[in-house]
């Protein structure tokens, strides 16, 4: 797998608990969840564990907050992907060294507040993944100080108490912890064998004490502590559930990997648009892979603004990659080993031949054989050029002899990618973890991963790091 970094838990390593469900937030949408408690708990003492994946960066963002009228505790990204813990509304607030940027992983917060210790280090600190993140606080906050978490007022998640700063990503197993001030050790543990930070079985309590897992889409705000503390969906719906978790990490559009800022992901980076400008615009996928067999869909807006759309793959580390070189795409002819299928006319790019023209509203699909170098497209649940991925018939023209020869430096790793011209869109992609349309029918893989409108190939797997493990 090709990933931005080393250290960060991308779900790809098994563990003995599993967190299957997660929550998609998207702040074009103004998504968030609210509670105002009946009561207030251990304003002094508490623990905050949860994990977010993130897919739009350089926003300010609100990750939580807890708001009195005219004071609050909250903690938030900037505008530059660094952490804030902001204890006191801008009194007391830490601010990490270390940048928030790489929308492949999955990130585990624990914030552990203690005001009542000596030690004003000890009052407040803060775990990433299962270590205590650098930075500096403006000013350490007083001893036995209440704050308002746990306070009986207002409660957010993925917003500001004003309206503004909602967050665009997913969350995971949320769980607060009212009266202790517990280790990250609590909620997770270093996988033995990797090193990776990796969740635990673990539990809210004390009066304001609760767990957010997600497990229904009829009820995504349910508390499954045992303390029923309900919260309020603002703007969220079924569809936002996911299984894009840290324990099985889905693909997405990755916005560091474009060729421009007039591109961008939305919808928990699934939606790929422009904000103007002008040319070609591209973006690739979180994940690459170098052997196996893979399949994920997309949906040709349906809109007269999605002309010019091309989405295809491209190697790691082809010299000319769309996401590095403003004004290619997908297929270009200055390209070392990418292509791409027009939507508009219907040819694959680079390696020529027709696989249909699709309709605007159509459901797309994308069969990659890496282990005989073989591409598929398809629209609508047909396969163009009456191929048939399971027994490796009717591949796109000539893309083995291609890579095949002399060009195998190109197979590293290969991404899909997706490319669009001035102000068009491609409206989603469905790697299998979320999808932004109404999914009819539901089908997974042969291993149960991914919900998909068809069912993949026999042999071919959703792009997510259990399968990546077995086969990628």
């Amino acid at each position: 797998m090709a990933f931005l970094e080393r250290n960060a838990n991308r779900g790809s390593i098994s563990t003995e608990y599993d967190i299957d469900n997660s929550l998609k937030m998207e702040a074009d949408n103004s998504e968030s969840i609210t509670r105002t408690p009946s009561s207030a708990g251990n304003r002094k003492t508490w623990t905050l564990s949860f994990w977010f994946k993130r897919t739009e960066l350089g926003a300010t963002e609100r990750l939580f907050e807890a708001w009195d009228g005219s004071t609050g505790t909250s903690a938030l990204f900037d505008t530059a992907n660094k952490f804030l813990l902001d204890l006191t509304a801008g009194g007391n607030y830490f601010t990490s060294t270390a940048v928030f940027r790489d929308t492949s992983a999955w990130y585990h917060f624990v914030i552990r507040v203690d005001t009542t210790q000596g030690t004003a280090s000890e009052r407040a600190r803060i775990y990433v993944n299962g270590s205590e993140l650098a930075g500096s606080w403006n000013s350490n906050i007083g001893q036995n100080t209440d704050l308002t978490w746990n306070q009986n007022v207002a409660h957010y998640f993925g917003v500001f108490h004003n309206s503004d700063q909602f967050v665009s990503g997913y969350y995971a197993e949320i769980i607060n912890v009212d009266g202790q001030s517990l280790a990250p050790t609590s909620f997770g543990e270093f996988d033995s064998n990797s090193g990776i930070w990796v969740p635990k079985n673990a539990n809210g309590s004390g009066t304001n004490g609760f767990k957010l897992e997600f497990k229904s889409s009829g009820s995504l705000g349910a508390d499954t502590s045992g303390n029923t503390h309900t919260w309020t969906l603002n703007n969220i719906a079924a569809i936002d559930q996911a299984t894009d978790t840290p324990t099985n990490n889905f693909c997405i559009m990755n916005p560091n990997a474009r060729s421009n800022g007039n591109i961008r992901t939305q919808e928990g980076g699934t939606y790929v648009t422009t904000d103007g400008g002008s040319g070609w615009c591209s973006m690739l996928g979180t994940m690459g892979v170098g052997a196996g067999k893979w399949y994920w869909e997309a949906f040709y807006y349906d809109n007269s603004d999605a002309d010019d759309v091309h989405i295809g793959i491209v190697p790691a580390n082809d010299y000319y990659v769309p996401y590095n070189q403003t004004g290619y795409y997908l297929g270009n002819v200055e390209t070392n080993g990418s292509m791409g299928w027009d939507l508009d006319g219907g040819t694959n790019y680079n390696q020529n031949g027709s696989w249909g023209n699709p309709s605007r509203g159509d459901k797309l699909m994308v069969a990659l054989d890496m282990d005989n170098y073989k591409l598929y497209y398809g629209i609508n649940g047909t396969w163009g050029n009456s191929a048939n991925p399971a027994n490796g018939t009717g591949s796109v023209t000539a893309i083995e002899s291609y890579w095949m020869s002399g060009n195998a430096a190109y197979l590293d790793f290969v991404h899909p990618g997706v490319s669009v011209y001035q102000g068009n869109y491609m409206k989603g992609f469905n790697f299998g973890g979320y999808c932004a349309w109404t999914i009819v029918s539901g089908n997974a893989d042969a291993n149960g991963y991914g919900n998909f409108e068809y069912a993949p190939p026999t042999g071919f797997y959703a792009l997510c790091t259990k399968n990546l493990a077995e086969y990628g």
